[in-house]
């Protein structure tokens, strides 16, 4: 057997509340009315991404939260994304740069996870 690949990408966060509203407010997210205890899972595509509760045993405090890990998401316009926030004081890890990928940058959410948005599809 094999796997098609990624169905579903949740982030373990401090404060679920507050992470889910970053990504609602800085974003544009939407939650789906029917999340799992523990979690916000929001309308994404092709797959769902979600913010949770950390599960057992994890630390968010013990190093870099997904050092390791990449996630990029889509925006249909990644540098007036960047340019809003940059000027809410959302952290740039990454400024804005052109790549194989169309525009590209990096920020740092409230969790110091490292999100690259790009704009070609």
């Amino acid at each position: 057997m094999t796997v098609t690949g990624p169905d579903f990408l949740a982030l373990q966060v401090r404060d679920l509340e507050r992470a889910a509203g970053f990504y609602e407010q800085h974003l544009g997210l939407r939650r789906i009315p029917q999340s799992p205890p523990g979690a916000i899972v929001f309308a994404t595509e092709p797959i769902a991404f979600a913010v949770r509760n950390p599960l057992p045993g994890v630390d968010l405090d013990a190093g870099r939260p997904g050092l390791g890990v990449a996630l990029w998401l889509h925006s249909p316009d990644a540098q007036a994304l960047h340019d809003t926030l940059q000027s809410a004081g959302v952290p740039i890890v990454t400024p804005p740069f052109d790549s194989p990928f169309g525009r590209t940058f990096t920020f740092s959410d409230p969790d110091g996870y490292a999100v690259t948005i790009h704009d070609k599809r």
